[in-house]
């Protein structure tokens, strides 16, 4: 850790948390009768979530032999045993690995392998892709649930025999056979807590490392640097972002629980019925939010019948915020939002706007305890009005990327500056504002889609001889895939390319559209030009 970063550190931990565990079990004590988690009708307070995540890492550890610095994966929806598990295998010593329910066969075996994941708690629905893909990985131990497992009981997941011959059981009966007591494992703030995985423009994706200091001191300078409520009061949050995402994850797994805070878990984040159904039910104080969710939210029928006396803001990031969707929804419920800026791997923080420097159009000013910088190509820092590649500096910063000690270097100064690939400038006021990637990156719906990773998949087909995606704008999704390819079978067509896609592609990642060319626009040097393509694409 560099020195600036020892100094924030310090700031942030001034009685010297062993570890988020620590942590964890002071806010369990502090708020034990609150409500903590909410999903379906069924409530978990932080006494039972204390309870049941001491029981699952006894499991983990005393009957599956899992032992400190293991990874697990967990692969589930918004739903109550997401946070049992995670703070579970935690207490246990052991690195969580987030992972998407949506991704195909391919990518899970990229990111289990690559993780080096021992065990999975996934979803029952997700079981058949699970059973096929076990035996190309180290994964030994699967932990099963269902929705309702919490909810009702009686209909919890009941593996069947040659499921248990596979080393699989249910997750509320690893519970039930959990200790009630459980000492845990001695931790530090500098361990390993999770391995977030984020793509790059070239090659596979790549585990950002991050560490309990990391996600703790995340939170705590969130916290301190947008204050939307008043310390230990009661605040609500509807957790419709998906909390395997950096940017649920941080704000309902790991904030809500150390602020005593009450999450409403969606497990369903399409469904916007139930969203708006959570949101008339509790009186909710807050929620973190993209684009397309908030469009979604105001286009509903029962929009205009939800109470938002009680909101005291909307934290807005995942891509930039439309201003028409911006406004509109400040004029339409009388409250605030706060758009923001931030990472994997920056632990979802880098800059917010806050209630006393408030201006939408930008992600606002730094967050406290930590630092921006904007450097120009030929590396000088740039002054306010000029663009530059956004650094940022503090104690959020990964540690750096899981086994890619290359990949590191190439992101993270010797004195702790990571350079994250986005364009950005201050403005007058010291606000930023996004202007424009150096990486070739998309995002749809707030999910980073690299488009190498879609051009490698597509090269698979064997009547594709050159291909390339590039990002267009997109009403429902912000920005869609495009494709561009060229083809050495005439009769092939968009419907059988987008078919091919689906098989080996999370939905997000599909081209909507696709354009057949007689060839593709190049360099001297033979490489595809995208920044032509996407002039084309203009026109």
């Amino acid at each position: 850790m560099n020195n600036f970063s020892e100094r924030m550190t310090a700031k942030l931990n001034p009685n010297q948390v062993g570890s988020l565990v620590d942590a964890f079990i002071a806010s369990c004590n502090d708020y034990a009768d609150r409500p903590a988690f909410s999903c379906l009708g069924h409530t978990l307070s932080f006494a039972e979530l204390e309870s049941l995540s001491a029981r699952f890492a006894s499991y983990l550890t005393d009957q599956m032999g899992l032992k400190t610095g293991d990874r697990i994966a967990i692969q589930l929806p918004n739903i109550t045993q997401y946070p049992i598990a995670v703070w579970g295998a935690w207490r246990a010593g052991l690195v969580v690995v987030n992972t998407n329910p949506m991704y195909t066969f391919r990518e899970l075996i990229h990111q289990f392998n690559d993780s080096g994941a021992v065990a999975l708690v996934v979803l029952d629905s997700l079981l058949e892709t699970t059973k096929e893909l076990l035996s190309d990985t180290a994964i030994e131990k699967v932990l099963v649930t269902s929705v309702v497992d919490l909810v009702a009981p009686e209909q919890a997941y009941d593996v069947t025999l040659s499921e248990r011959e596979q080393g699989m059981i249910g997750f509320t009966e690893a519970i039930e056979r959990g200790a009630e007591s459980f000492e845990g494992v001695d931790l530090a703030m500098s361990d390993l807590a999770v391995l977030q995985y984020t793509g790059g423009t070239t090659g596979p994706s790549k585990g950002a490392m991050l560490s309990h200091s990391n996600l703790f001191c995340a939170r705590v300078l969130a916290r301190e640097s947008v204050v939307l409520s008043e310390p230990g009061s009661k605040e609500i949050l509807i957790a419709v972002l998906p909390v395997y995402h950096v940017f649920g994850f941080t704000q309902n797994v790991i904030g809500s629980v150390l602020y005593g805070s009450l999450s409403v878990m969606i497990p369903d984040p399409r469904n916007v019925d139930s969203i708006i159904s959570a949101m008339k039910s509790y009186p909710f104080t807050n929620m973190a939010a993209v684009n397309t969710l908030l469009s979604a939210l105001m286009a509903h029928p029962e929009f205009e019948n939800i109470d938002f006396s009680h909101i005291t803001g909307v934290v807005v990031g995942g891509t930039a915020l439309v201003k028409e969707i911006g406004e509109e929804w400040q004029q339409r419920t009388n409250t605030m939002l706060y758009e923001g800026y931030g990472l994997s791997e920056t632990c979802a923080n880098g800059s917010c706007n806050t209630p006393e420097s408030h201006e939408l159009g930008t992600v606002g000013p730094c967050l406290k305890y930590s630092e921006i910088m904007l450097i120009s190509e030929e590396g000088s820092t740039c002054k306010r009005g000029e663009r530059g590649e956004i650094c940022i500096r503090g104690p959020h910063v990964m540690q750096g990327y899981w086994g890619r000690p290359d990949a590191t270097a190439e992101v993270i100064s010797e004195d702790g500056w990571f350079k994250t690939g986005d364009v950005g400038v201050f403005n007058q006021r010291g606000h930023l504002k996004i202007v424009d990637r150096i990486k070739d990156m998309v995002i749809v719906s707030g999910f980073n889609v690299y488009p190498n990773e879609v051009e490698a998949v597509i090269y698979g087909h064997p009547n594709v001889t050159e291909c390339a995606v590039i990002g267009v704008p997109d009403a429902a999704t912000g920005e869609a895939i495009k494709l561009y390819v060229v083809t050495n079978d005439q009769d092939l067509s968009a419907e059988a390319l987008i078919k091919f896609c689906r098989s080996e592609l999370a939905a997000y990642k599909v081209p909507r559209q696709i354009v057949f060319m007689d060839d593709l626009p190049k360099s001297p040097a033979g490489k595809i030009l995208r920044r032509e393509l996407r002039e084309l694409s203009k026109s």
